[in-house]
């Protein structure tokens, strides 16, 4: 175990927190290979932000081609699937190989946007940017499982972020600050497209472009298409508006054929078609119940 490995273990067993284990609303949620068709729309809430943008457009590959592209959306699935259905083992060095990658992605803005001035400093470790990008991925999880898996119990939503919270000792943000509730979730991000805070500019929407109208999209158009539909249907219209895309009812109907057909679709694929393979293996250290799950996350 190396240093950084060292660390996120020490911060892990300090905080006293239980990771999610199979009978968690995690497992429940982060298992459907499907889910994944709402990571555009969190992705681009995330470049909204334009610190954010300026992280990924400085220190990413979205930018960088097709392969690029792909590298970093495998990196990514591993990454969740450690995180979420690996032992303490591979989360720790998933969690390590992440902040070693946060460590490098830092800088100034060049020009203003928003509330933030021209030089603005920015660091991927930043709690605040840790907290929105966090809050982007519950959000858009919760809202694509619920359209095109089933639906939610409010305790089941609360339970999930109550969860997600894990994340704080593994990325090395403060303690109570992640959301615990959907209630939470929701008060933060009205706070945050409300305030100034969320402003698209012309770096994140040539982003936003390259991710979701890449060169070959049209070769695979049945994979591109229902994507960029809710990605681009679910955004709040605010922000849709401000990344100048369009969206007519013709688009509201075809979004609504699609969610119909993958739904029906994903309720007649086997478990293993529709779920990731490493939440399909015998768990090295399960979970324990979820009321001590709850019990230690509130701690």
């Amino acid at each position: 175990m190396n240093g950084t490995e060292t660390r996120v273990q020490k911060r892990l067993r300090a905080a006293g927190v239980t990771r999610p284990g199979p009978e968690s609303v995690t497992w429940k949620v982060n298992r459907e290979i499907l889910v994944v068709a709402g990571w555009g729309r969190a992705i681009l809430l995330q470049l909204a932000h334009p610190l954010v943008a300026a992280g990924v457009d400085a220190h990413s590959g979205f930018r960088h081609g097709t392969r690029a592209r792909m590298g970093r959306l495998r990196s990514t699935v591993g990454a969740m699937a450690a995180l979420s259905f690996g032992d303490e083992e591979e989360a720790i060095a998933a969690a390590a190989r992440i902040n070693a990658i946060h460590d490098r992605v830092c800088g100034r803005i060049q020009a203003a946007a928003g509330v933030f001035a021209a030089g603005t400093t920015y660091s991927a470790h930043d709690p605040e940017l840790l907290l929105w990008v966090h809050a982007t991925l519950l959000d858009s999880m919760l809202l694509t499982y619920q359209r095109l898996v089933a639906p939610l119990g409010e305790a089941e939503r609360d339970r999930y972020c109550a969860e997600a919270a894990v994340m704080e000792p593994l990325l090395d943000i403060p303690a109570g600050l992640l959301p615990r509730s959907t209630a939470e979730l929701e008060a933060y991000a009205r706070d945050v497209l409300g305030d100034g805070t969320i402003a698209v500019t012309a770096r994140s929407r040539a982003l936003a472009r390259a991710i979701l109208f890449p060169p070959p999209w049209r070769l695979l158009w049945p994979v591109f298409r229902p994507v960029q539909l809710l990605t681009i249907g679910l955004l709040p219209p605010a922000v849709r508006q401000a990344y100048g895309f369009d969206w007519s009812p013709r688009d509201e109907r075809a979004l609504a054929r699609w969610t119909a057909a993958l739904r029906w679709v994903h309720r007649r694929m086997p478990a293993a078609a529709k779920h990731w393979r490493a939440s399909r293996k015998r768990p090295v250290q399960r979970g324990v119940p979820l009321a001590e799950v709850a019990s230690a996350l509130e701690r």
